[in-house]
C-alpha cells in the first residue's frame, strides 16, 4: 500500500509540474532564469519553513549525513538555472527533452551501487519507450527557429537532468538513513533555495512591474514547486529515485495537453502517439516496480 501511495504522490507532483509551462506564458516579460530561481527558491524555503520542527528533530542525523544534504542543496540550486538556460539556448523542445528525458537513465546510473537499486528489464524497456515518446512529442511541432548555441544548450540540459537525478537520489539517501521525509526534503530544498536568492535579486527587476508577473510567480512557487515537491518528497520516501524520475516523464505530456487546451497550440497525430508511448511507459515502470523482477 505504501508503494502505491508513493507512486500516486509522484504522479500528482508530475501533474502539478506540468502546469508550469502554461503558467509562464501569462508572464512573458519575466526572465526564464528568474521564474526558475524564484519558483524553486521560494518553494524550497517554504518547504523548509513547514518542516522546521522535523528538521530540528532530525538535526543530529542531518549533521551526521551532511554530505548528502550539501550535494542535494547544490543540485537543487543548479537544476533550475541549467534547465531554463538550456531552453533559452537550444529551444524549449530540445531543452526539455534532454533535461527531463535524460534524468531516469542518469538516476539509474547514480543508484547502480545502492541497495535501493530496483531497475528491471521491464523498467528499462518502459523508460526507453517514455523517452522516445517524449522526444516524438517534443519534435512533433513545426518549430524552425535556429539556435546559435545548440551544443551548449544540450550540455546544460544534461546538467539539468543530472542535477534533477542527483537531488532526488541525495534526498532518498537521507531518508534511507532514518531521516524523516519532511526533514530531508525541507533541509535539502531550503538550503538550495537560499543559494538561489542572489539569482532572484539579479534577474527579478521586472517582477513587480505587472500584477500578472506577481500572480504567475506566486503560483509557480506555491503550487508546482512547494506543493509539488511535498508530494514528490513523500513519494521518494516510498519508492526508489529511479522509479520516481521515470514517472515524472508524465510532466511533459501534461504540459503538452495544457498547451493545446489553454494556450491554443496544435498537436499532430505523431504527437498523440508520443503521449501514448509516455503512458505505456508509466504502466510498464509502475507494474515493474510492484512485481520487483530484478535484472
Amino acid at each position: 500500500m505504501n508503494q502505491y501511495l508513493g507512486i500516486f504522490a509522484v504522479i500528482l507532483a508530475s501533474l502539478l509540474w506540468g502546469t508550469t509551462g502554461t503558467a509562464a506564458t501569462f508572464a512573458p516579460s519575466l526572465s526564464p532564469l528568474f521564474i526558475g530561481s524564484f519558483a524553486m527558491g521560494i518553494g524550497g524555503i517554504l518547504q523548509c519553513g513547514l518542516a522546521i520542527y522535523n528538521i530540528k528533530q532530525n538535526h543530529s542525523l542531518l549533521t551526521a549525513h551532511s554530505r548528502f544534504l550539501i550535494v542535494g542543496a547544490l543540485a537543487v540550486a543548479i537544476y533550475p538555472l541549467a534547465f531554463y538556460s538550456s531552453m533559452r539556448l537550444s529551444g524549449v523542445t530540445i531543452g526539455t527533452v534532454v533535461s527531463i528525458g535524460s534524468a531516469p537513465i542518469l538516476s539509474a546510473m547514480i543508484e547502480y551501487t545502492s541497495p535501493d537499486f530496483q531497475v528491471t528489464k521491464q523498467w528499462v524497456i518502459g523508460a526507453l519507450l517514455g523517452i522516445i515518446g517524449m522526444t516524438i512529442l517534443a519534435f512533433s511541432g513545426n518549430e524552425t527557429t535556429q539556435y546559435n548555441y545548440l551544443s551548449l544548450g544540450i550540455l546544460l540540459g544534461l546538467v539539468a537532468g543530472f542535477t534533477y537525478a542527483l537531488y532526488s537520489w541525495s534526498a532518498r539517501q537521507l531518508m534511507l538513513k532514518g531521516i524523516d521525509s519532511k526533514a530531508a526534503m525541507g533541509a535539502t530544498f531550503g538550503c538550495g533555495g537560499l543559494l538561489l536568492i542572489p539569482v532572484m535579486l539579479i534577474t527579478g527587476t521586472t517582477f513587480f512591474a505587472a500584477w500578472n508577473n506577481i500572480a504567475v510567480g506566486c503560483y509557480m512557487a506555491l503550487i508546482p514547486m512547494f506543493l509539488g515537491y511535498l508530494c514528490y518528497g513523500y513519494g521518494l520516501s516510498k519508492i526508489s529515485a529511479s522509479l520516481a524520475t521515470t514517472i515524472s516523464l508524465l510532466e511533459h505530456a501534461v504540459a503538452t495537453i495544457l498547451a493545446i487546451l489553454i494556450v491554443g497550440e496544435d498537436l499532430s497525430l505523431i504527437g498523440l502517439g508520443g503521449i501514448l508511448l509516455i503512458f505505456i511507459c508509466l504502466v510498464m515502470v509502475i507494474s515493474s516496480s510492484l512485481n520487483k523482477k530484478f535484472i
